[in-house]
């Protein structure tokens, strides 16, 4: 598993589905790049159980991912048909309906193999010269959350089973945007209003920014 806190987010360009119903055929991750912190999640299949519920969560929250002047964008390996028709089924029956926020269409896999979050992978040929994979071409459970310079500052990697908490990720923006405003590093358990922690020596602080 490649970890990609401190390097650049890996670009792309692909179709999604905005505001539940309009599919863009060239959405990119650049465009935020100086203008909002991302928060960029993973999840393996449409029409599931776990995922609607990830899903909602996050429209539940996302007027306070509004407020800390950040985008949240889905992804999964379906393909933008899968994603609108998902999202004209009502909550009450399995459906994503009123989820705003951009899904997605991971339908190639490259940005999930970019991220290092396809469960899946190719082996080769077999001896029958047919191309062979081992596991589902899907994605985990991966979470990014990327700065406004485009740098990944967190990442999360959940095995398929196992929904994500909401809140942890808007406390983790909170983390990075009290020490980018304030200079003062978060310890453990650290929320909003709480006692953050200066460096010790300026050091400390020029590396946390460098790393």
């Amino acid at each position: 598993m490649s970890v990609l806190v401190g390097k650049k987010a890996p670009s792309f360009t692909a179709q999604a589905v905005l505001n539940g119903n309009n599919i863009e055929s060239s959405f990119s991750l650049s465009q935020f790049e100086g203008q909002k912190y991302v928060v960029l999640f993973f999840y393996p299949k449409d029409f599931t159980f776990v995922c609607p519920t990830e899903l909602h969560a996050f429209q539940e929250k996302l007027a306070e991912f509004e407020k800390r002047d950040t985008v949240v964008i889905g992804v999964s390996t379906d393909t933008e048909f899968s994603h609108w028709g998902w999202l004209q089924v009502e909550k009450n029956q399995g459906g994503i309906k009123g989820v705003t926020y951009p899904l997605v269409a991971d339908t190639n896999k490259t940005i999930s193999e970019n991220y290092d979050v396809l469960v899946g992978e190719y082996v080769g040929q077999n001896e029958d010269g047919h191309l062979e994979v081992e596991g589902e071409l899907i994605a985990y459970r991966g979470l990014f959350l990327i700065d406004k310079e485009g740098i990944v500052q967190h990442q999360l990697v959940n095995n398929l089973p196992l929904g994500r908490n909401v809140d942890e990720v808007l406390r983790i923006i909170d983390a990075l945007q009290h020490f980018e405003q304030h200079g003062e590093v978060c310890p453990a358990n650290w929320t909003a209003g709480s006692d953050a922690m200066k460096p010790s020596h300026e050091s400390t602080s020029e590396y946390l920014s460098n790393n």
